[in-house]
Formats: C-alpha cells, sequence, structure tokens
C-alpha cells in the first residue's frame, strides 16, 4: 500500500500489546499506523513460557480478575488460532513439604470454574505409581494433579496479528524508529527514522499509543518527552531448553522452595522447555541474557523432580525477555500483578490524545486491546463495536478450528510432504499453508532446502508477507527451526537473503 503522511492512531511498539492495538483499531475504521525499532516480537513477546494460560499461581495473590479474565480469553484465542495454540494438560506433583493438597485442589476447583470452561477438560487427581507422567519422576512423588491450558507459539501470535492488521489496511513498519513525538495543537507530529536505510519521514496523527513494552518508560520520556514518574518494574524471565526429558505429550509445573513454580514442557519435538525465573532487572534492555546463576537454578529446580539429572552443559538454547510489569509496590518480582494499566493523557482538551500501555501478559493481549480502543475511540472515531474475539487470524480459519482434521487435509492434498514437514508447516501458517506449497509435486518445486525442511519457499513467504528480513527473524522468530536446521543454515540463509534483496514495501524517504 502506499504511505500515507496522515493518520488517525500511530502505535510504538510492535510486540503482541502494540499488534494487538493496531489489529482491533483498524478493524473499527480509523487509519493506523505502528512501528517497531526491530523486527516483530524481537524482545519479550518472543521470550516468553510459550503459554496460553489463566495463571494458576496468580490465585494465591488474590488475582481473580486478571485471572477470570485470562481463562475466558484462552478459550476466545484457542478458537481463532487453533494452528498455532494447542490444548495441553499440566501435571502438577503434590511436594509434601510445601503447598498442602486442600489447596491446590480448591485452587483447581477456582481455575475450572472462574472462567467459564466450555472447549478444555477440567482437573482431576492422578496416581503417578501408574500414570504415564509418573514415569520420568523421582519415586518419592506418588501423587499429583492435572489440569489444562493452551500453548502457543508466541511470536508467531504476534506476526499473524501484524499481518491481519495490514490486511486490513494498516502501515506496519519494522525496523523503523519513533525519533521523537511532539504534540502541535491538536495533533502529533511523529519523526520516523528507517534503521536499516537511515531515511526519515515526519507523520501527524490525532492518537498517539505508546506500548513499547520494557521500553514504554524511555519513549515516554526521551521520544515524548513527557516526564512521569516510574510506573514500571522491569522483571527477567529466563528459559532453557534441553534434549528431551520424557516420551509423553504432558507438560509439568513444579512447586520449588522459594515458592516460586517452573514449568518442564514438551518443545519442538525433540527437546523440553524449561522456564521461567523472575529477577529484577536493571541493565541494557537491548542486552538481554539468561545467566549462569539462572541456568544453575532451572536446572536444579527440575532435578528436584526428574530421576534424568541435567547440567548446564546439557543446554542447548537459552533466550531471556524483560517483562514490563506494573509496579504495585510488591516485595517480590514474583509477587508483581500480571495485570495491565492503560494510562490516558488527554493533552488539551482532548486533542493529541496519548494512552500508555503498562504492564500486561500474552494471554491477555486482545483484551487489553479491546480496552485501549474503547479509551481512544471518543477521539479517533470509528465503531464501538467489538470484534476481534470471532475474527480468526490468518491461517486460523479451519472448519470448527479441527486442526487434526486440516492435518489431515493437508497430507492428503501434498502427499509427498515428509510427515514432519506436514505438521510443522500446517501448525506454522494455517490455511495460509497454500500460498507457500500451492501446486507444487514433488520437494524440489519448493526450492532449496536451507535444512530440515525449511525451504526457499517458506523464507520467500515470510519474507514478502510476514516482514522477515534475516536469518534470525525466520529461523528463532517466525519459527524454531534453528534447533533442528543445522549450524551452517542461518549463514546459508543470510546469503540466499542478501542475494535476493530484502523488500521494503513501506520504505520511508531517503
Amino acid at each position: 500500500m502506499s504511505s500515507s503522511d496522515t493518520y488517525d492512531l500511530a502505535v510504538i511498539g510492535g510486540g503482541v500489546n502494540g499488534c494487538g492495538i493496531a489489529r482491533d483499531a483498524v478493524g473499527r475504521g480509523p487509519s493506523v499506523l505502528l512501528c517497531e525499532k526491530e523486527d516483530l516480537a524481537s524482545a519479550t513477546s518472543s521470550a516468553s513460557t510459550k503459554l496460553i494460560h489463566g495463571g494458576l499461581r496468580y490465585l494465591e495473590y488474590y488475582e481473580f480478575r486478571l485471572v477470570r479474565e485470562s481463562l475466558r480469553e484462552r478459550e476466545v484465542l484457542l478458537r481463532t488460532a487453533p494452528h498455532i495454540i494447542s490444548p495441553m494438560r499440566f501435571v502438577l506433583p503434590h511436594n509434601r513439604g510445601l503447598r498442602p493438597a486442600w489447596m491446590i485442589r480448591l485452587g483447581l476447583f477456582l481455575y475450572d470454574h472462574l472462567g467459564g470452561r466450555e472447549l478444555l477438560p477440567g482437573s482431576t487427581g492422578i496416581d503417578l505409581r501408574k500414570h504415564p507422567a509418573g514415569a520420568p519422576l523421582n519415586p518419592g512423588f506418588t501423587k499429583a494433579f492435572m489440569y489444562s491450558d493452551c500453548w502457543v507459539q508466541d511470536a508467531r501470535l504476534v506476526a499473524l496479528n501484524a499481518m491481519d492488521a495490514a490486511d486490513r489496511g494498516a502501515e506496519i513498519l519494522t525496523r523503523t524508529e519513533c525519533v521523537s513525538a511532539r504534540r502541535m495543537g491538536d495533533h502529533w507530529d511523529i519523526v520516523l527514522r528507517d534503521r536499516e536505510t537511515g531515511g526519515e519521514r515526519t507523520v501527524s496523527v490525532r492518537a498517539l499509543v505508546n506500548a513499547a513494552g520494557p521500553w514504554a518508560s524511555q519513549v515516554l520520556q526521551n521520544r515524548i518527552s513527557l516526564n512521569r514518574e516510574q510506573s514500571l518494574r522491569l522483571v527477567k524471565g529466563s528459559h532453557a531448553v534441553v534434549p528431551r526429558l520424557f516420551d509423553h505429550d504432558n507438560a509439568y509445573i513444579f512447586q520449588n522452595k522459594d515458592r516460586r513454580i517452573v514449568f518442564a514442557i514438551p518443545y519442538e519435538q525433540d527437546f523440553t522447555l524449561i522456564g521461567t525465573t523472575d529477577k529484577e532487572f536493571d541493565g541494557d534492555l537491548d542486552e538481554v541474557a539468561i545467566s549462569q546463576h539462572e541456568t544453575r537454578y532451572l536446572c536444579e529446580a527440575v532435578n528436584t523432580y526428574f530421576k534424568k539429572q541435567i547440567t548446564p552443559d546439557n543446554v542447548v538454547w537459552s533466550f531471556a525477555g524483560v517483562r514490563p510489569l506494573f509496579d504495585d509496590d510488591s516485595h517480590s518480582a514474583s509477587a508483581i500483578t500480571r495485570d495491565y494499566v492503560l494510562d490516558l493523557d488527554e493533552g488539551d482538551g482532548g486533542k493529541a490524545v496519548l494512552l500508555n500501555v503498562f504492564g500486561g501478559k500474552l494471554t491477555t493481549y486482545r483484551k487489553l486491546a479491546e480496552q485501549v480502543m474503547q479509551k481512544l475511540i471518543p477521539y479517533v472515531g470509528g465503531s464501538a463495536t467489538s470484534w476481534t474475539a470471532t475474527a480468526a487470524l490468518p491461517g486460523g480459519d479451519i472448519p470448527n478450528a479441527d486442526f487434526n482434521g486440516f492435518l489431515a487435509g493437508v497430507r492428503e492434498r501434498w502427499p509427498w510432504l515428509p510427515q514432519q514437514q506436514a505438521w510443522r508447516l500446517a501448525h506454522n501458517y494455517g490455511t495460509r499453508i497454500e500460498t507457500i506449497l500451492g501446486n507444487a509435486t514433488q520437494p524440489s518445486d519448493l526450492g532449496h532446502d536451507f535444512g530440515a525442511g525449511f525451504t526457499e519457499a517458506e523464507a520467500t513467504y515470510l519474507m514478502d508477507k510476514e516482514w522477515a528480513r534475516s536469518a534470525d527473524d525466520m529461523l528463532w522468530r517466525r519459527s524454531k527451526m534453528g534447533l533442528h536446521a543445522g549450524d551452517g543454515a542461518a549463514q546459508e540463509l543470510a546469503d540466499w537473503i542478501a542475494a535476493r534483496g530484502a523488500p521494503r514495501t513501506e520504505a520511508l524517504a531517503q
């Protein structure tokens, strides 16, 4: 689409909240621009525990409203994105020295009933001496509880929201930084800089949303030049990936002596994802990584429960992100609320309004976007009717949200695809798989294979449709093929990208 110089709404930040807001807004009628200084989901939104969940442990902190909203959203999102979101059962072994069984039963009863559960099975008790989930565990654990939540491809959730926003007319600018934003009477003048070309462009907008995640306070002070009292506490969460520790498809949630919990989740078929930590963060937001202490902590946490013991040497990949949590004066990082706060600055009589997004969690991004628009519609116009709860995300328009039936159709349509590759492509792209595979009748029709079935056809799709510009974008955010494709894949893919030339459909003026 051609670039404009005037918009109703601009969003700073290409994480899950920013992209969700852009999607919701443009679907109501206003013109929308979103800028992200790096790739979509390049920070916190791709560094989660990959869960769409109510937050069982938040019940201990009496976060009933947040848990209720999250549980309801869990099933909404499962219906609208059944390709990238999957039901998962979680096993909580009872550790006699920690939370008593009656407390866990009460918490699970609330968890089953707070959100009006319809699609997912409820909780139950299991005997670990007889259930397959008990086989990998140390013999001292004999009782467990099992409940339901969902697993998600977090970075793809962000990309799909951006795709849908663009399909509906929004302008999505990646690798584009907001240099400054100034109130000019009844509008904002925003200077944008393309970080690849150095080109700058000034746009005028009626309303501005600061959804920069961990950078929200920096954007407020350094780009918008409004001095506000610090509203965020930055908490780092780190994860480690190790070779698969168990052979079934259930996940585990383990209690620790420090009263934190750690998940062990089946990941990318061959691995187990372990996380997360909660550590106050005051470092460079562009240099976030797991520490040796955190790696040891995660290994020791799972070693308390599993027969198979691991050390930091077993970690094949790790990642860390900083959660921008609203500062509620909690005494510890674990106790800080995961709820969100929307701070509306009406400017001069409701002209050139600013809305700051503080806090939030992956599961509630869609509801957060709805509430943002409820606040902004009086200023930017558009429909007051919410619409995203029933609108499928790109690729999610699978009849009856029946992913297994859809996968069977994929295998019938392209029977020559290896089973694992068909499964992965169906999960990543849903009905958009047609754009990648089309009329291909053999593997060679998909072009060069960079490793483990990641082909030129897929890479082309990601560049043309999903703003991917680098090997990292493709191998570690749009997919996790970096775990499978081999050591030389990243360089080979980078060379291919350089030779092809990255499209800039929304390039800024030089």
